[in-house]
């Protein structure tokens, strides 16, 4: 079986979740090729899983000031080369197409009748969710923006539908609690907003990922360039994370046992309604602007328990391996019956 994983590069959950599906594909002794879009290719980093991987121009977002930017959005964006993407792109040699909320991939197979399936956290919002109305906004767009045969969607909760856990990399560092050290992950702010919300709180260590070509120490503010590794051991040894509200970082910061701290991305339903669930099931704190009085009492709170989600990557694999001929509602069952399980072990 040969198949075409088509990716979203605009976050890096989307491509967070293809670096766990790569290993588990190849043990099933599946080949694929990846094809990423919505991003510059000089802004990728820790590809080397990947291979000889593609790259289209796809669709992406603009942010103004924290927010989403319609404008630039619309201007940014090119129509008539994503149409011509999806139409050079031949799906001959794949037997299967996988879009993580990838259009370029997920239109081809569509057009040329490939079988093609979608595994993103987008599409969970096929399904009924807790929270403002703002989630059932996004089937319209789901189905236009990378339309596929079959939807598997991913959430924190199974919501009596059809939605699996989480597919995240297993935590590969040691999990420990380094007092005061705060990591902070908010590409979407400008580094003078982060600045200003962090100077005041001098009495904690911030650990601040963004687009920076070298590290800079600003007092107890302490700004690192982009790194998968870095990042993980940050996240690992921290007390708390401040972060948007995208789905892939908020379950490793579940998964991990730490506090959230998360803002969501003005404009963007999907982080709007992320927002709304974690507070719904009680799993992280929400704000708009940083306030002192609220990271205080929010710094203050013990840690929560380490969730331990099951192998959703290789249950995954095994079931495309098997032809998708299983139920996604029987598969989101057995996870979740799995997850209650290891919920119960660490316990």
């Amino acid at each position: 079986m040969k198949i075409l994983y088509g990716v979203q590069a605009t976050g890096n959950g989307h491509i967070t979740r293809a670096r766990v599906m790569a290993p588990a594909l190849a043990n099933e002794g599946i080949e694929v090729d990846f094809l990423f879009s919505g991003r510059d290719p000089d802004k990728l980093f820790n590809m080397e899983p990947f291979g000889d991987y593609q790259i289209r121009r796809g669709l992406t977002f603009s942010v103004t000031d924290g927010k989403i930017d319609r404008w630039r959005s619309l201007t940014q964006n090119n129509l008539f080369q994503l149409v011509r993407d999806v139409r050079d792109l031949s799906l001959d040699e794949y037997d299967l197409v996988i879009s993580d909320f990838e259009p370029v991939t997920a239109w081809a197979a569509k057009l040329q009748k490939k079988p093609s399936i979608g595994i993103a956290h987008q599409y969970a919002f096929n399904y009924p969710l807790p929270g403002p109305s703002i989630g059932r906004m996004m089937i319209p767009m789901i189905r236009f923006f990378a339309p596929v045969q079959q939807g598997v969607g991913l959430h924190w909760h199974h919501f009596d539908g059809p939605i699996l856990p989480p597919l995240i990399e297993a935590q590969p560092y040691p999990v420990s609690e380094q007092a005061g050290m705060i990591l902070v992950y908010l590409p979407f702010e400008s580094r003078e907003q982060i600045r200003q919300w962090l100077l005041p709180l001098s009495d904690y260590e911030f650990h601040v990922y963004c687009d920076i070509p070298a590290e800079e120490d600003e007092e107890h503010i302490l700004w690192r360039p982009l790194s998968r590794v870095g990042f993980r051991q940050a996240q690992a040894r921290c007390e708390g994370v401040i972060a948007n509200c995208g789905f892939g970082l908020a379950s490793e910061v579940l998964q991990s046992g730490k506090k959230l701290l998360t803002k969501p991305l003005a404009g963007q339903p999907e982080q709007v309604s992320n927002a709304a669930v974690l507070e719904y099931l009680g799993l992280a704190e929400v704000f708009q602007q940083l306030q002192a009085k609220q990271f205080y009492r929010w710094v203050k709170q013990v840690s929560p328990e380490p969730i331990a989600y099951p192998g959703v990557a290789e249950a995954l694999a095994r079931w495309v391996h098997a032809g998708c001929k299983q139920s996604v509602a029987e598969l989101a069952h057995e996870l979740w019956a799995e997850a209650l399980a290891e919920s119960l072990r660490v316990e």
